[in-house]
């Protein structure tokens, strides 16, 4: 320390400068190792290479480029492959692809047969010198080009011979591969982008308030050293025999004054350093790490099923959770279970499927645990239907909802006329026993007993149907352990038949040109002809079977295109069909026609000579095969109707709806294709029949792009301006504005809500190859002003860096806070490029958890996390700030106001060691308190009012003004903190003579005062009490006391016995009590009066909150917001067949096949197979207006 300049003692800066240093390294160094556990877990990862001829178990982190390693049945892949030899026939294996894309269907892979002959052997392969020239390390998924060079032949090497990292082996019991990329040069990590250094948007705000700070420490230095220049010149220079200048500073008067001018402003910058608040940093860490333990323990968000609790895996961005504008989510994995089950069917007419109670004579929905429950309507006053949706919930948590609020009116709530609340009511119908049929699955569930019944009756219609079920697929049957298992490049597919084999029709094998089933027991051998296998353009699938000289064609797709080729008649069972597809798709289901012809033997004849004419022909051989395909699949007989219910994972459609009642705007970008991207997106409610249209980019081109959104920005802006109606209160129910005032602006918040209400009228699906056009710099503001005024965007088909593109898209123009939220690998960069990162956990994959900033088990929990903790979070850290510069400024310019009583000489008010333990001891803990664990409403009210998340999206708890206002209010405390104590002090003599006007007692009185003053204030500030807060909030008062005593009377410090004086007298508590009296009596005027006459949505909860404990009552009768209204979907054809054509090929060609079966029952033909690979374009139509959806015919969204 410079002695010229310094004010304080060493220790006086050093003790909190340390104290600072000590915790802000112990907090980084937990964050440090929490996330090298987390990379250890994937990094130690066994993975089988050969050494030599021998096979050695090792780490991921030691397989290098070159490495020969065998991979086996479900098991990850370590590293980007080249195929060398399986366990399957031909050199086939089986992967799933859905930590790089999404998809869960299965991919086929198949090795060179050179290097397929090799198999097992480890001789063999060991003495595999092959060399392979490839493309360096890229991103490109679906994209990989190479040559390898062996035993003097070059082989050229594509995407078929590779096997990726994050891809899973299934079906095949083992392969071998050699290494061609490893770590962080393989396409997995190549597309998982940059770890990003993720400040909130409060620390860049307190980066430049600091700085404001800063500016403002050296403006009062400058008006210091200006009024010690002064002071100096007119008095001091008078005083030299009491106050000798230094020896530094000329004699001359006006030199001698300048010179101690300059000194002082360095004595001032020392002394009020403490303006900037070094302790503010270590204390906001502390805050957040203890938050982070809170989001750690909560047992709300706590997954059972795979005993995963949510995990905060940073304690830097708790309060960025209660500021998210954009959620950007994942679909497979992340909305859905992927999870296919048969629900429903309609055959001849007939619907099968639902459950009706014999009571009330309603249909019953049944869940798989076997409770339903009904919705209740009731009408309100302005007479206005709200309809509420019960989630089925069980244990101690169950609250039946009986009746409305008595004191609802104190907030604006108007009451139900005449409606009770039905309860939940337990189902009686147990799942049907499929017991009697050998092969049956016990996870199989149906409830209609009926279509159990006609297949028993031998009904012509039900057998016809689940035999088209049996035979027209192309699932591959397995025998594993001795059971029956499937596998199939879709989930749909899979489930049809799992209906099928569980009804009876079991699917046992099939060759290249036959197919068994099994039908009641008896079995039936069918010849394969023909597969006219599926495509993104046919949307339909075909095979052509004989048996017992027999032919016939049975078809299945989309019921937009089976429909177009019915023949004519039997126009009552296709408008009964019609009806029950209408039924099936308002329910959120996947619907899809199932349709038969019988084909005379001539004519067959016939179209197979121009079909193989067609698969021959070098030219258009696509369109020509097409027009074959048309000429067979005509003039077909309907048989009924699939229904399949795409499971969403448990609490998915009242997440969402929560999520956008706060005002968060939800995108879905997914890898999955664009129709099933539309059925989750009304599964889920992001999209419903409310919207005036769904927008769909389709576009290949850049202009036709350019033309799509331009066309589609004017039809929002023609409809909003014709738009004029009143807005339905999402918090009162009201149709007047004023009532759902939430925020603290009113004005603004109207404005809001209108720019809402405006943009809940549209939504818009894009697919990933014009989504490359849509995000080019010249288009990206018009893709923004289109999306920007849609209530739901869907991203289809997009890659994982097209995922982050889109989320970097909007941080740069919206200046928003996003948060990304997925489970699988292809979900890294855009979890890395969003300001919050989310994983789903408890899934095979850990890519997408690893790369996160908090991780939970179920999609559902995102609700807690942001507006339970949040909320919170941004709650509690907004008031500990503003509480934070107040006392500090408070604290600080006392030493302001005392200069001018002691000639602006740099002399302290406070004893140095208070300066130091100040932020550090007595005032640090009541205020962390508040930080931890404040909270204006309970957890059950911050979901019941999602809109209380409203003021974290405008940023209005904490900002510029806020902390303005924070300054002036700790200004005014430092005026009346020091000019009260002085104007009582000076000159002032004890009853007993004492002389009471020295420096080291005001020291001391002001001193106490403004701890007292702030720990009241803090308590004021307090919204929850609970015995921590108190325990901090009185014992910091309490331990001031002490440690004064003890630093005083123990150590020996400089200010030993004037508190103690001073309190001996009562003018010290006087001066204390007028001192609290003027400081609060402001602040309980100012917040009774806006409390009283513009409550903000937290005061009118938090008052109804109190009310409602005050009566105690075991169950809390506070309607929910209409979050989980059941709503109409439109509409649509939703079978997802697999993105690429199937099996089809494989299995004509005999390749797929391990064995050909033998015997009598197989003398067929091999058939001739037209299932050549190709490039489709997807063709897509948008909805029509809002006529078309009460129209009688099918609004399907094509693909």
């Amino acid at each position: 320390m410079i002695p010229a300049i310094s004010s304080l003692t060493p220790i006086t800066t050093a003790i909190p400068l340390i104290g600072v240093l000590m915790l802000t390294a112990v907090k980084d160094a937990y964050d440090d190792f929490q996330r090298h556990s987390s990379d250890s877990q994937v990094n130690n990862r066994k993975s089988q290479t050969l050494r030599g001829t021998s096979l050695r178990e090792e780490k991921w982190s030691q397989v290098q480029v070159g490495d020969v390693i065998r991979m086996e049945n479900d098991q990850f892949v370590a590293a980007d492959v080249l195929l060398l030899s399986t366990s399957e026939p031909n050199g086939l294996c089986y992967i799933e692809t859905a930590e790089l894309d999404g998809e869960t269907n299965l991919k086929c892979r198949q090795c060179l047969p050179e290097t397929a002959e090799m198999m097992d052997s480890h001789e063999l392969i060991g003495q595999f010198d092959g060399e392979i020239v490839c493309e360096t390390p890229n991103n490109l998924l679906n994209k990989f080009d190479g040559t390898l060079t062996w035993k003097g032949r070059k082989y050229p090497l594509d995407n078929d011979k590779i096997i990726l990292r994050g891809c899973v082996l299934r079906n095949t019991q083992w392969c071998y591969g050699v290494v061609i990329f490893a770590g962080k040069d393989t396409k997995l990590m190549q597309n998982s982008g940059k770890t990003k250094f993720k400040r909130t948007s409060i620390d860049r705000l307190l980066n430049l308030l600091i700085i404001g700070i800063v500016f403002f420490l050296l403006s009062m230095c400058l008006f210091c050293m200006i009024g010690c220049g002064i002071w100096e010149s007119l008095v001091g220079r008078y005083f030299q025999v009491y106050l000798p200048w230094d020896s530094l500073v000329p004699s001359e008067p006006m030199a001698g004054a300048t010179v101690i001018a300059l000194l002082v402003f360095f004595s001032y910058a020392i002394v009020l350093n403490t303006v900037v608040p070094i302790s503010l940093y270590v204390s906001v860490e502390v805050i957040r790490f203890v938050q982070s333990f809170l989001i750690n323990w909560d047992e709300e968000m706590y997954y059972a099923p795979t005993n995963t609790h949510a995990k905060a895996r940073t304690t830097t961005l708790n309060e960025e959770l209660g500021q998210i504008e954009y959620i950007f989510s994942d679909k497979t994995g992340t909305l859905t279970q992927n999870i296919m089950t048969f629900n429903k069917c309609s055959v001849a007419g007939k619907c099968y499927g639902d459950i009706i109670d014999d009571v009330t004579g309603e249909v019953v929905d049944v869940s798989e645990t076997n409770k339903a429950a009904r919705t209740p309507t009731m009408r309100w006053k302005n007479g206005q239907e709200f309809v509420q949706v019960y989630t089925p919930i069980s244990g101690p948590n169950v609250r039946l909802l009986e009746q409305v609020d008595r004191i609802s009116n104190i907030i604006g709530e108007p009451g139900p006329i005449g409606s009770s609340m039905v309860p939940h009511k337990l189902s009686t119908f147990p799942a049907l026993d499929f017991s009697f049929n050998k092969d049956y699955e016990p996870e199989f569930k149906f409830y209609d007993s009926a279509l159990l019944d006609a297949v028993r009756g031998n009904n012509e219609d039900v057998h016809s149907f689940f035999r088209l079920l049996a035979l027209c697929h192309t699932v591959m049957p397995e025998e594993k352990n001795g059971k029956l298992e499937y596998q199939a490049q879709s989930p749909d597919e899979a489930a049809l038949v799992s209906a099928a084999r569980n009804f009876g029709f079991v699917f046992k094998e099939r060759s290249p040109n036959s197919i068994t089933i099994e039908v009641m027991g008896k079995r039936e051998i069918y010849e394969l002809l023909c597969i006219l296998d599926f495509n993104n353009v046919r949307k339909r699938m075909s095979v052509i079977l004989r048996k017992d000289g027999h032919l016939r064609l049975y078809c299945k797709g989309a019921d937009n295109v089976i429909y177009e080729r019915l023949k004519k008649g039997s126009e009552d069972i296709t408008s009964k069909t019609l009806e029950h597809l209408n039924k099936f798709a308002g329910e959120g289901l996947r619907t899809l026609c199932l349709s038969v012809r019988d084909l005379d033997e001539q004519f067959f004849n016939d179209w197979k000579q121009r079909h193989q004419e067609a698969a021959m022909s070098q030219e258009n051989r696509d369109d020509k095969l097409d027009a074959i395909y048309e000429e067979i699949e005509k003039d077909m007989t309907l048989l009924g109707a699939t229904a399949i219910e795409d499971k969403l994972q448990d609490g998915v459609p009242q997440t969402i709806a929560n999520l956008a009642l706060a005002g968060i705007k939800i995108w879905v970008l997914t890898g999955d294709k664009q129709e099933t991207a539309i059925n989750i997106g009304y599964s889920c409610q992001l999209l419903t029949d409310d919207l005036t249209d769904v927008f769909i980019v389709d576009s290949t081109t850049y202009d036709g792009v350019e033309n799509q959104l331009s066309r589609y920005l004017e039809t929002i802006k023609t409809t909003s301006g014709h738009q004029n109606r009143p807005t339905l209160s999402v918090v009162t129910f009201r149709w007047d504005k004023e009532s759902s005032d939430t925020e603290y602006n009113p004005s603004r918040d109207e404005q809001d809500e209108h720019e809402m209400e405006q943009a809940t009228g549209f939504a818009v699906v894009i697919n990933g190859h014009s989504l490359v056009h849509a995000l080019h710099p010249q288009l990206e503001q018009l893709f923004l002003d289109v999306s920007s005024q849609c209530k739901a965007v869907i991203c289809c088909r997009v890659t994982p860096l097209q995922k982050a593109m889109v989320v970097e898209l909007i941080k740069k123009n919206k200046n928003a806070v996003t948060l990304a939220i997925g489970d699988g690998a292809n979900d890294v960069s855009m979890i890395k490029t969003a300001h919050i990162g989310v994983g789903i956990s408890g899934q095979e994959g850990l890519q997408a958890v690893l790369a996160s900033d908090y991780s939970i088990g179920q999609f559902r929990f995102l609700e807690r996390l942001l507006l339970v903790h949040g909320r919170w979070s941004y709650y509690r850290m907004s008031k500990f700030l503003r509480y934070f510069f107040y006392k500090n400024f408070a604290f600080t310019l006392c030493h302001i106001w005392f200069a001018f009583f002691c000639g602006f000489s740099a002399q302290t008010v406070f004893d140095p060691m208070y300066i130091s333990v100040y932020n550090l001891f007595y005032t640090s803990l009541p205020v962390m308190a508040v930080g931890i664990f404040d909270q204006d409403v309970n957890d059950k009210n911050s979901l019941m009012y999602p809109k209380l998340y409203a003021p974290g999206l405008q940023n209005l708890l904490f900002n510029k003004k806020e902390f303005c206002w924070s300054a002036i209010h700790g200004f005014f405390a430092s005026c009346v903190l020091f000019l009260v104590p002085y104007g009582t002090y000076k000159d002032g003599v004890s009853p007993k003579g004492y002389v009471l006007s020295d420096h080291m007692l005001l020291g001391s009185v002001v001193a106490t005062i403004l701890v007292i003053v702030v720990t009241v204030q803090i308590a004021l500030d307090t919204s929850y009490w609970t015995i921590v807060n108190h325990i901090m909030v009185w014992g910091s008062l309490i331990w001031y006391f002490i440690l004064d005593y003890f630093y005083n009377f123990v150590i020996g410090g400089s200010y030993v016995g004037s508190l103690t004086m001073a309190m001996s007298e009562a003018t010290f508590w006087f001066t204390a009590v007028i001192s609290c009296i003027i400081l609060v009596i402001p602040v309980l005027s100012w917040r009774f009066f806006f409390i009283d006459v513009r409550p903000t949505l937290s005061d009118r909860v938090r008052l109804k909150q109190r009310l409602a404990q005050l009566r105690s009552r075991q169950s809390q009768d506070i309607l929910r917001t209409p979050s989980t209204r059941r709503t109409r979907r439109s509409l649509r054809s939703g079978y997802a067949f697999a993105h690429q054509e199937g099996f089809g090929k494989l299995i004509t060609s005999g390749k797929i096949m391990r064995k050909l079966p033998n015997g009598a029952d197989f003398k067929f033909a091999m058939p001739f197979t037209n299932n050549t690979n190709k490039q489709v374009s997807v063709a897509t139509t948008s909805p029509k207006d809002n006529a078309s959806k009460n129209s009688h015919t099918l609004d399907t969204i094509n693909l």
